[in-house]
């Protein structure tokens, strides 16, 4: 790890300051959220995570996660078993559409908002590109 030195020509003092000295801001409850929503899904090991910054584009959400699970009953239990993970870790309570036949759920945790789709259903509705993280934008990395 490299430090910062003074340079001769410094008359003050000098202090040299190594980069795991500086203070690290903590993380916000945003990026909290996001991560704690991204780890769950890792968890439940859902397929195909996509994570959409919203900030500064849209008033809804800060991050848009979308994601699949390989069946109605995976993507049931994923949309539970998040919801029940962000309560436990102080997030509140989530709101949740599409449960019941959970081809497409919908969590909304506020500044994360979390698509859970089948693949069928998400190809069909392609959230991706509505939102510029599409086929073409992939060819150009778009996707976080």
């Amino acid at each position: 790890m490299h430090q910062a030195q003074a340079r001769p020509e410094h008359s003050g003092p000098s202090t040299i300051v190594s980069l795991s000295d500086m203070p690290t801001t903590p993380p916000t409850k945003t990026e909290t959220l996001h991560r704690l929503v991204l780890h769950s899904l890792d968890e439940d090991q859902a397929q195909d995570v996509v994570s959409i910054p919203l900030e500064g584009k849209s008033s809804i959400a800060d991050h848009m996660v979308i994601a699949s699970g390989r069946s109605t009953r995976q993507v049931a239990a994923m949309a539970t078993k998040l919801a029940e993970r962000l309560k436990k870790e102080g997030h509140g309570t989530a709101r949740i559409e599409g449960l019941p036949a959970a081809d497409w759920v919908l969590i909304d945790a506020g500044d994360v908002v979390v698509h859970l789709f089948r693949p069928e259903v998400r190809s069909f509705y392609n959230l991706e590109r509505m939102w510029g993280f599409g086929d073409d934008a992939v060819a150009a990395g778009g996707r976080a």
